[in-house]
């Protein structure tokens, strides 16, 4: 199975809990912990441009091998 990588913005974080969300280009918004983080971090800023690929976890989808571009 080929996936595909998406591009998108974070446009939230909460480094305290480690959560944050993902928009598409499309307005499609996606869930994230620091843990999929692909350089180590722990932290990264709203704004930042990422590609990512999406998993399905407890019943939805969330953005995981979050990369910034």
């Amino acid at each position: 199975m080929i996936v595909s990588l998406i591009m998108g913005t974070v446009v939230e974080f909460d480094v305290h809990v480690g959560l944050g969300k993902v928009r598409t280009d499309d307005d499609r918004d996606f869930m994230f912990h620091c843990a999929e983080i692909v350089d180590g971090s722990r932290d990264i800023a709203v704004g930042t441009r990422v590609t990512f690929r999406l998993v399905t976890k407890f019943g939805r989808e969330e953005a995981f091998a979050v990369t910034a571009c």
